[in-house]
C-alpha cells in the first residue's frame, strides 16, 4: 500500500502499491510519476524553495510557503493522486491533515 499523507507545509509517500511485481507496477509508477512531476514544476516554474527527498518506499517534500502558482500545481498532483487512489484503493491512500 502506497500511503500519501499531505500536510501543510510537506507531503510523504511511503510504501509500495504491490499492485505487480517491482518494475512493471503500473500503480507504483503513476504514483511516482506524479510526485517527480510536482517537484520538477515547482522548481521549473517558480522561485519556490522546496526540499525533496527521493528513495525508494519513501519519499518526502518539505517547503514552508508556496506561491499561488505552486499551490495550483500542488492541488492537481492532489486530484492526480485522488483519481489513482478512487481507482486503485486497495493499493493507495491518500490522507490530507
Amino acid at each position: 500500500m502506497i500511503e500519501i499523507e499531505i500536510e501543510k507545509n510537506s507531503i510523504s509517500v511511503k510504501g509500495h502499491a504491490g499492485f505487480a511485481e517491482p518494475g512493471k507496477d503500473i500503480v507504483c509508477a503513476a504514483v511516482s510519476t506524479l510526485f517527480q512531476t510536482f517537484i520538477a514544476s515547482v522548481e521549473e516554474l517558480t522561485a519556490d524553495v522546496i526540499i525533496a527527498e527521493i528513495q525508494p518506499g519513501n519519499s518526502l517534500i518539505r517547503y514552508a510557503v508556496l506561491s499561488p502558482v505552486s499551490l495550483y500545481l500542488l492541488n492537481s498532483f492532489i486530484i492526480g493522486v485522488e483519481m489513482i487512489a478512487e481507482n486503485y484503493p486497495d493499493n493507495v491512500r491518500v490522507c490530507k491533515h
